[in-house]
């Protein structure tokens, strides 16, 4: 018997969109005001469909004079301390409990001990606290660390994610992938957990969140990341991750259309690192498609047209994110949608 307990697909979630403006006290610090202007262009995409937006900020008055020249009718303005600008990883997840929302505050330590995360693994409880978040719903699961972006979901059961970030031993070492499933199917509600074992971007600091990798779509699809260049160094662990989605099925022993994304020509830090651009990073609403574009129009045009043919009944919106993925992450990263 299916649970009570429903987690829903993004596409059906229906609410306020958490981002947090980039400050000084960030790893934005040195490109702040191109960072500023980076939030710019997703909060004026955000409102070319009159979504609701709270938006973290370091300082109220200030981020009003940041932001003097952006459209801010549906953005709430709210002074919370942050390390970083990722709510996708620390907002709370909604789901729905016997008819009721829940929040799930889940503990963050910022990707396996790698940054720090003191703030950041507070602001749930912070806008809690402000009756931003509705009091009644928030649920403290603090004791367990799980980023938004590792897992998706279908809204049917089925939660899409990755052993190597949930089996990190900087996360949860104490748990057993088995316990892991037993954990999530609990809160969430989820019955049907699919563990992909392979694919990994360069210069990814999350341990192969799913959102860089792979997306679950309406109608049994999954839109996945591919890689076609044979002396790209990703090819190899790409290839064995397509071959794992065709072995996947889905709850009721269907395998998955799978549909794939273009792989974005490689885009280089200013150390010459390799930074992990990915066009599966898009925010869904019951709207739009928010889609990462990254200033390469053949490979951006082919991307948005990819997700038209999984998301035919949305408009599909590009949103630069060329200064977003300098700090290795992108659209969806830095986005959460709340259930009010």
């Amino acid at each position: 018997m299916k649970s009570k307990t429903i987690y829903r697909a993004e596409w059906e979630l229906d609410g306020p969109i958490l981002l947090a403006l980039p400050h000084e006290e960030t790893d934005w610090a040195e490109i702040l005001d191109e960072a500023i202007d980076q939030y710019k262009l997703i909060l004026t995409a955000l409102d070319s469909h009159n979504e609701k937006v709270l938006l973290l900020v370091h300082d109220v008055e200030k981020a009003k004079l940041q932001l003097a020249d952006c459209p801010l009718n549906n953005v709430t303005l709210i002074e919370v301390p942050t390390n970083d600008t990722w709510t996708r990883d620390y907002g709370p997840i909604s789901v729905i409990k016997h008819g009721d929302l829940r929040l799930l505050d889940f503990g963050f330590n910022g990707w396996g001990l790698k940054f720090s995360a003191d703030k950041d693994n507070l602001v749930n409880l912070h806008l809690a606290e402000k009756g931003v978040l509705n009091q009644s719903a928030y649920r403290n699961r603090r004791g367990f660390i799980l980023e938004g972006g590792s897992i998706d979901t279908d809204g049917e059961g089925t939660l899409l994610t990755t052993s190597q970030c949930l089996l990190s031993p900087n996360r949860n070492a104490e748990y057993s992938r088995a316990e892991i499933n037993e954990k999530l199917s609990r809160d969430l509600g989820v019955d049907h957990i699919l563990w992909l074992d392979y694919g990994a971007l360069i210069g990814d600091d999350t341990d192969s969140h799913i959102d860089t990798l792979c997306r679950m779509a309406p109608e049994n699809i999954i839109l996945f990341t591919g890689c076609r260049d044979e002396d790209d160094p990703q090819f190899e662990d790409l290839l064995k991750m397509r071959a794992q989605l065709t072995l996947f099925r889905n709850r009721t022993g269907e395998s998955y259309n799978l549909v794939e994304l273009p792989l974005p020509d490689a885009i280089y830090g200013k150390c010459g690192s390799r930074l992990p651009a990915t066009y599966a990073n898009y925010l869904v609403t019951p709207r739009a498609v928010y889609m990462p574009t990254y200033n390469q129009p053949q490979k951006d045009f082919l991307a948005c047209q990819t997700i038209r043919i999984a998301f035919p009944n949305h408009e599909v919106v590009p949103v630069d994110c060329s200064t977003l993925i300098k700090q290795h992450g992108s659209l969806h990263c830095s986005t959460m949608t709340i259930l009010p």
